[in-house]
């Protein structure tokens, strides 16, 4: 019986070594995605004003949701817990003063998409700089739009959202797979 004890107890000393080990190396991973992606995002809104905005935030994201989850070592729940990091860092990209050209493209990209617009959606938070963007219609607020923008047209209905974290969502079914397999190795 003193041996099984034994044995569980250099076990779990061992699963908590790794699990130490798994979390000091996510914090660098975390560290090293945050220097790389605000490093990615500063360069490309320099060299790349005229491209999409669209370009600029897949790429981002996916810089991001690479380099945070290619060294975890964790089960199911670190899938997780690397989505709620890339959208903790959208919430802190919308704080940052590079907001202003980002709204400005996401703007750009849906009318773009929807040239006879009616109006234009953006968060209360955003209407003045909204304003400033668009001239030639009416901008409102809509509290259910963070990080982003709503076209309107037709009266009201119909109109497209082009918002960061919208974004994020159509991209995480694509990286799903390759986020799964760099956890389980």
């Amino acid at each position: 019986m003193a041996l099984d004890k034994l044995l569980e107890q250099e076990a779990q000393s061992e699963i908590e070594r790794i699990r130490a080990e798994a979390r000091d190396r996510a914090a660098a991973i975390l560290k090293d995605a945050q220097d790389r992606a605000e490093s990615l995002l500063d360069s490309r809104t320099r060299a790349l004003q005229n491209q999409r905005q669209a370009g600029l935030v897949r790429a981002r994201s996916a810089a991001e949701l690479e380099r945070s989850a290619s060294r975890l070592k964790a089960g199911e729940s670190s899938l997780t817990q690397v989505y709620s990091l890339v959208e903790g860092h959208l919430q802190e990209v919308i704080a940052a003063p590079e907001y202003r050209e980002i709204l400005s493209r996401l703007i750009w990209q849906a009318r773009e998409a929807i040239p006879n617009a009616d109006a234009v959606e953006v968060n209360p938070a955003d209407v003045l700089v909204a304003r400033e963007l668009v001239s030639d219609l009416p901008v409102r607020e809509n509290a259910g739009i963070v990080g982003g923008v709503r076209v309107l047209s037709n009266g009201g209905k119909s109109g497209i959202t082009n918002t960061l974290a919208g974004r994020l969502e159509r991209v995480k079914g694509e990286l799903a797979p390759q986020i799964s397999r760099l956890l389980a190795e």
